[in-house]
């Protein structure tokens, strides 16, 4: 990879962080305009409960779901870390603390073009039990 695209690389991985880090502010998760401005239309979820999410069904559950209220508990993500796994493709990992229950995290962020975006195309949730790294 020449130094130019190394550049675009990390550019492309901080603007998906930017998009993961926002769909995790209560203000933007209680707000269809913002979830759709960041959820792509083919938009899939298996969630940290086992449960699947389509675009859908995540616009109408989000505002209303644990997380999405201004005064209420919040995701605190950490080791967040990206990498490009094609142009236009992002892969992100991290974990989440959520009312003391942790989750290890995945999402794809893809970008069809400059209108629209970056935008979160897949994301998983995995559970992490009790006393464990």
């Amino acid at each position: 990879m020449r130094v130019n695209e190394e550049a675009h690389a990390s550019d492309d991985v901080n603007e998906a962080i930017a998009g993961e880090l926002a769909l995790l502010d209560p203000a933007v998760r209680a707000s269809r305009s913002e979830a759709v401005r960041l959820l792509d239309p083919e938009f899939v979820e298996i969630g940290a409960s086992g449960r699947h999410y389509t675009y859908e069904h995540m616009l109408a559950w989000l505002p209303e779901h644990a997380g999405s209220a201004a005064d209420g508990p919040r995701y605190d993500p950490s080791a967040i870390t990206g990498i490009v796994l094609a142009p236009g493709l992002v892969q992100l990992r991290y974990e989440t603390d959520f009312d003391g229950r942790r989750a290890r995290r995945t999402s794809l962020w893809r970008k069809r073009d400059e209108a629209t975006g970056w935008r979160m195309f897949y994301h998983q949730g995995t559970p992490v039990p009790p006393d464990t790294d």
